[in-house]
């Protein structure tokens, strides 16, 4: 028994002698922008992680200007057969929200190609005192190249990043691996409020699952069909733009603006699909009376103005079947947002009809 025990300490002894450390490793840093930049609205902003340029775009107010300077949706694509992998961030504004992880609200999301399919390899965040500091987000890897794709933090701004790998490896942009630019404009639920990792919003699921590339301008209780907002999408190069529209503004908010909306953007984008979601439904409706007749008034309302707003301009159209639920109702996390396993069945109850009306415009 004793030569057992003192074997598998000898063993232990010698996986930990031998694990990488960081502080062992001579990194040379890149700089993320020269490597593939994937998920911005505009490439030429003066801060490329940011979302949208708020000196050029103007209406926003505060808590809007500082979502947009979000980074959420956006992903740095590189190969390299480094077996160590580390972030070095510059943060700016920095959100601390109760209802999502610090893993999605200022860390890092890393996933590798393996057999076609995009894994899950790392997430992680520094604690708050040390986030302007070198991470390392995974060690001990094979050596073998690998296909990375790094998703930003969905409600912290960046100023600056550096990838790091070891001395005497290689890293280089990856290639595009995604097709064509799907813009998506929505409310925390886009943005991905209550997920654990970057990469798990709706948008970013849908995107893996399809080979699409989505554009994220989801905003945390703000998107309300605003004029301003439309300003930013009439200006985005996209081929194609979906909207979770009814889940922030009232009724009368609904009613006044959806037909201005459409009209705008579809001035500046003629031809192109515009497809809007029913929002989703909140838990918090299971026994609270007020909120279960609001809820219900407001979707059908906004359904009802879509079934006219389909029949009266072409490329418009609205998907009813969105959601985001469970038959056992446990995927809430507050009542409102759902977890990672609420977004991954709105992206999928999404997928379907959104691929077969992007197929009608060439968009596969």
């Amino acid at each position: 028994m004793k030569k057992t025990a003192f074997f598998l300490m000898f063993i232990f002894g010698a996986v930990a002698l031998f694990a990488q450390s960081a502080k062992d490793v001579q990194f040379v840093w890149t700089d993320a922008t020269e490597l593939t930049m994937l998920g911005q609205f505009f490439p030429e902003n003066p801060n490329p992680y940011h979302r949208v340029d708020t000196v050029r775009f103007k209406g926003f107010t505060a808590g809007e200007n500082k979502q947009v300077r979000f980074g959420v949706g956006m992903i740095c694509a590189f190969r390299t057969n480094s077996t160590i992998i580390s972030v070095d961030p510059e943060y700016g504004d920095v959100s601390f929200p109760t209802n999502t992880m610090g893993i999605s609200a200022r860390g890092f999301d890393l996933y590798i190609r393996k057999d076609g399919q995009w894994i899950n390899a790392a997430s992680t965040v520094s604690g708050d005192k040390n986030l302007n500091k070198p991470l390392t987000l995974i060690n001990n890897m094979d050596g073998q190249e690998k296909e990375c794709l790094l998703y930003l933090p969905i409600q912290s701004e960046l100023r600056e990043l550096k990838i790091g790998v070891q001395a005497g490896k290689s890293l280089q942009p990856l290639a595009n691996p995604f097709r064509h630019r799907i813009a998506f404009f929505g409310s925390s639920f886009t943005h991905g409020s209550s997920t654990s990792r970057p990469a798990m919003n709706y948008p970013s699921q849908l995107s893996r699952a399809t080979g699409l590339q989505v554009l994220n301008l989801g905003c945390a209780g703000n998107c309300k069909l605003q004029s301003y907002f439309c300003d930013v999408l009439c200006a985005t190069d996209a081929d194609a733009f979906v909207f979770d529209s009814f889940s922030n503004p009232k009724i009368e908010e609904i009613e006044e603006r959806l037909f201005p909306f459409i009209e705008k953007l579809q001035k500046a984008h003629p031809g192109k699909p515009l497809i809007f979601q029913r929002t989703i439904y909140r838990e918090r409706r299971n026994f609270c009376t007020s909120t279960e007749d609001y809820e219900r008034r407001r979707q059908e309302r906004a359904a009802e103005l879509m079934r006219q707003a389909v029949k009266k301009y072409p490329d418009v159209y609205y998907i009813e079947t969105t959601n985001a639920t469970s038959p056992t109702h446990e995927t809430s996390v507050d009542g409102t947002h759902p977890g990672d396993y609420g977004y991954t069945l709105w992206a999928e109850s999404l997928q379907k009809p959104l691929l077969k009306i992007l197929k009608k415009y060439g968009i596969r």
